[in-house]
């Protein structure tokens, strides 16, 4: 079991605040239209980080938990595209012009770490109490995968999310963007910006994707320090790689079908290993290199052939998959 001392965690957690306040200082600060070449250059930035720190990890503490971290970043790294899919849907929903996206997205960012930490805390915690927890975490994959397959072609209902109907229905809200604020003053009364219901949207949807992310992450590894690190990495550099890609999405077509793929491959690996502790030894495990080695295979497969697809039918659009019909289609269900 992989053991961190307090100054590693120190250490590392002053690295990843140091790299949030500069995301910060980016995204809110100086709020402006992102290009491509600004854009390209802290995405590259940030998964050079990424790498150097699992290089630099894994020397010291073996390959072993090496492997698991570089498992763990990718299938984080997978699952914030999603993301991307979903906040350019909010943005676009919302109508958010384009020089305040950095600023409700680095927001965005830090709620998702901090709703992460929690439920790290909270899985490694059940996981070293209750070993039928891998059990509760595969099966929660497993159905995480058929209800993102079943609806990979469908898009979230954004204006569904508890919290911005919460919002619109308890917050009194202006007609139009301020300034990039979030709360402002009219005629003395306090009120909410747009901005606000939209950093709402975000942090529901955050939430909903900790719930899936926490446990894939705990299928490649049992150690609540490479799975913090591997959701920090993956979270870190998802503002530049939304003005990236956002772009792109449109074309990955088979990205849902992928990463429910992923989910439930994870989700059989951990029933396999509550199989192994708990009944019986013979039960075979798959060993952290085979799901890496997946893994990216998926994600190859998953990348080329939605770009073949959508090259061959410029018509074709991509959806982030929701884990539920859309109330569209459950209206058009009844009719």
């Amino acid at each position: 079991m992989l053991e961190v001392s307090a100054l590693g965690w120190i250490v590392t957690i002053g690295v990843i605040v140091a790299l949030l306040a500069l995301d910060l200082t980016l995204g809110v600060l100086r709020p402006h239209v992102v290009g491509f070449r600004e854009a390209a250059g802290w995405s590259i930035f940030y998964i050079a980080v990424a790498i150097v720190f699992g290089i630099v990890f894994g020397s010291v503490y073996g390959w072993g938990h090496g492997t698991e971290y570089f498992a763990g970043y990718i299938v984080e790294k997978s699952l914030s595209v999603d993301n991307l899919f979903v906040f350019v849907i909010i943005m676009t929903t919302f109508a958010v012009p384009e020089k305040y996206q950095q600023e409700v997205l680095t927001f965005g960012i830090i709620i998702a770490l901090v709703l992460r930490v929690i439920f790290i805390a909270l899985g490694a915690a059940l996981l070293s109490m209750f070993a039928f927890m891998f059990l509760v975490f595969g099966l929660i994959l497993l159905y995480t995968a058929v209800q993102l397959f079943r609806h990979r072609d469908e898009d979230p209902d954004v204006g569904e999310n508890a919290l911005v109907k919460a919002g619109r229905r308890f917050l009194p809200v202006t007609d139009d963007y301020i300034d990039g604020k979030m709360v402002t003053r009219i005629d003395g009364k306090r009120m909410v910006t747009p901005l606000f219901l939209v950093l709402l949207a975000i942090g529901g949807t955050d939430l909903l994707f900790a719930l899936d992310s926490i446990p894939a992450v705990f299928g490649v590894t049992e150690s609540a320090y490479i799975v913090f690190v591997a959701n920090a990495f993956a979270l870190l550099g998802l503002r530049a790689l939304f003005f990236l890609v956002k772009g792109l999405l449109d074309r990955l077509v088979y990205l849902s079908t992928g990463l429910s793929l992923i989910l439930a491959f994870i989700g059989v690996k951990l029933i396999l290993h509550w199989a192994h502790k708990s009944i019986s030894e013979s039960v075979p495990e798959v060993a952290t290199p085979i799901s890496l080695a997946v893994i990216i295979g998926i994600l190859i497969v998953t990348t080329v052939a939605s770009l073949i697809k959508s090259s061959r039918d410029p018509s074709l659009k991509a959806h982030p998959g929701s884990l539920r019909a859309s109330s569209n289609d459950q209206q058009h269900a009844k009719n």
